[in-house]
């Protein structure tokens, strides 16, 4: 069974058996969520993104419309993700790029994610870290902008 705390605010949206969302989490409607996640605390989750399964969203982090995030993610707390390379206030998209979160990375709190990229299966982003291009499998990147540190050894 999932838990949707009370003081949270889920709209007409897919979500997972077993998946936990805290308070003052906003879900809108469309959203699909996987089984067994952990959305923490004052997140936010726009109609068109997509979640897995095993995914934990830590406290303070938005998810907006395009961007799909694999199964057993970690995403850390206040990291931040756009979907608008060339943002003007009124000036809306008719359509978001795609920033996909592949199976098993982890991105690092507080680190930014632009949009349009790709994170690679089992990747990790260092805290803080600027991502402004596609990250491949298994690399550990860190740093402004995001520079690939080493690769994590099956």
């Amino acid at each position: 069974m999932s838990y949707i705390h009370p003081k949270s605010d889920v709209d007409e949206c897919s979500i997972g058996e077993g998946t936990n969302i805290w308070q003052f989490v906003v879900v809108m409607k469309g959203a699909i969520i996987g089984s067994d996640c952990n959305i923490c605390a004052n997140s936010l989750i726009e109609g068109n993104v997509k979640i897995g399964n095993r995914v934990t969203v830590k406290s303070g982090v938005s998810l907006w419309d395009g961007i799909i995030v694999e199964n057993d993610v970690f995403i850390g707390p206040n990291a931040t993700f756009t979907n608008d390379l060339f943002p003007r206030s009124k000036k809306h998209l008719e359509s978001h790029p795609s920033t996909i979160i592949e199976q098993g990375a982890s991105i690092g709190a507080n680190s930014t994610i632009l949009a349009g990229v790709r994170i690679g299966k089992k990747s990790m982003i260092g805290a803080g870290a600027v991502i402004v291009e596609d990250v491949p499998e298994n690399a550990v990147v860190v740093g402004n902008p995001g520079k690939i540190l080493r690769y994590i050894k099956e």
